[in-house]
C-alpha cells in the first residue's frame, strides 16, 4: 500500500472514529428529548418509533405548572430547584470569580515564602475524591447547622470550583508579558490599576472560558447536593431527577422531561460562548 492510500485510509478511520464519538455522546440526549416529546403508549409500542408519531408538549406543562396525579410533588418542586440551582451557582461562581481571579494574579505576579507549597496544596485538593471527604463535611455543616441550606452548598461547591479557578486562571495571566504592566506603572498607574485596564481585557477571553466552566461544574453537581440536601428548601434540579424513580415513583417520561429542562441552562451558555471557551483553553495551555 502506497504512503497515499495509507494516509487516505488513517484519515477515513480517523472520521469513522469521530463519527462515533458523537453518536456515543448524543444518542443519550437525543432520546432524552424524544422521550419528552412522546406518550407514554407511543413509547410502549412495539416495534419501537424512534420518533414520536404525534409529539406533545403535555409533558413540558405538567412539570412547569404540576397536574393531578402521582407526580404533582415532584412537579411542584421543579422550579424551586430551577431557583435553588440558579441561586447556588451564581453565588459560588461570582465569589469564585473575585477570589479566584486576585489570587491567580497574586500566584502569578509576585512570589513568597510558601508560594510553591500553597499552590500544590491547592492542587492536591482536587486530587481528593469527594466520596474520601464526604463524611467530614458532613460533620462540618452539622455542627455549623448548615445541611439541608443552600449557604451549605455555596461552601461545599466553592471548595473544588474555587481551586479549578485559581489554577485556571493563573495559566491565562501567566501568558500575559509582565512588560505591558511594567509599561503603564512607569507612566504612573498604580498595581491595582494596571490590573484592572492591562490585564483584565486581556485575559478577558480566558476570564470568560473560565466563568462559564465554573458555571457549568456548580450546576451539575450531583454528589454533595444529594447527601447534604433532603427537603425542598435546598434541593437542586440534579437531585430532582432522581424522586422521579424513587420517592414519587418510576415515571420515566417525566424524569427525561425535567432532564431536557435541567440541561437547557449549560447547553445554551456553552453553544453561545463555545468561541470562548475554545480560545480561552488555547491560551491557558501556553503556561501552567
Amino acid at each position: 500500500m502506497s504512503r497515499k492510500a495509507k494516509k487516505r485510509l488513517g484519515r477515513v478511520v480517523l472520521y469513522l472514529l469521530v463519527i462515533l464519538i458523537v453518536i456515543v455522546t448524543v444518542a443519550p440526549f437525543a432520546w432524552m428529548v424524544i422521550s419528552s416529546l412522546s406518550t407514554k403508549q407511543e413509547l410502549l409500542q412495539k416495534p419501537l418509533h424512534w420518533l414520536p408519531q404525534h409529539p406533545t408538549l403535555e409533558n413540558y406543562k405538567a412539570m412547569l405548572h404540576g397536574t393531578s396525579g402521582k407526580t404533582t410533588d415532584a412537579a411542584a418542586q421543579f422550579l424551586s430547584s430551577f431557583k435553588n440551582s440558579l441561586t447556588v451557582t451564581a453565588i459560588v461562581t461570582v465569589i469564585s470569580l473575585a477570589v479566584g481571579l486576585i489570587a491567580a494574579y497574586s500566584f502569578s505576579r509576585f512570589k513568597f515564602r510558601g508560594h510553591d507549597t500553597l499552590m500544590n496544596s491547592i492542587l492536591f485538593t482536587q486530587m481528593i475524591p469527594a466520596v474520601a471527604i464526604i463524611i467530614p463535611m458532613y460533620s462540618i455543616l452539622s455542627n455549623m447547622g448548615l445541611l439541608n441550606t443552600k449557604a451549605g452548598l455555596v461552601i461545599t461547591y466553592l471548595s473544588f470550583v474555587l481551586p479549578y479557578m485559581i489554577w485556571l486562571m493563573k495559566g491565562y495571566i501567566d501568558g500575559i508579558p509582565t512588560d505591558l504592566e511594567e509599561a503603564a506603572m512607569v507612566d504612573g498607574c498604580s498595581r491595582i490599576r494596571s490590573f484592572f485596564i492591562i490585564v483584565l481585557p486581556v485575559a478577558a477571553t480566558g476570564l470568560a472560558a473560565t466563568i462559564i466552566f465554573a458555571f457549568i461544574l456548580s450546576w451539575n453537581e450531583f454528589f454533595f447536593a444529594l447527601n447534604f440536601t433532603s427537603t425542598a428548601v435546598s434541593k437542586t434540579l440534579p437531585v430532582l431527577l432522581t424522586d422521579f424513580s424513587s420517592k414519587f415513583g418510576a415515571n420515566y417520561i417525566m424524569a427525561c422531561t425535567a432532564g431536557v429542562l435541567a440541561s437547557l441552562p449549560p447547553v445554551l451558555i456553552a453553544l453561545i460562548f463555545q468561541r470562548f471557551i475554545i480560545s480561552g483553553l488555547s491560551q491557558g495551555a501556553v503556561k501552567g
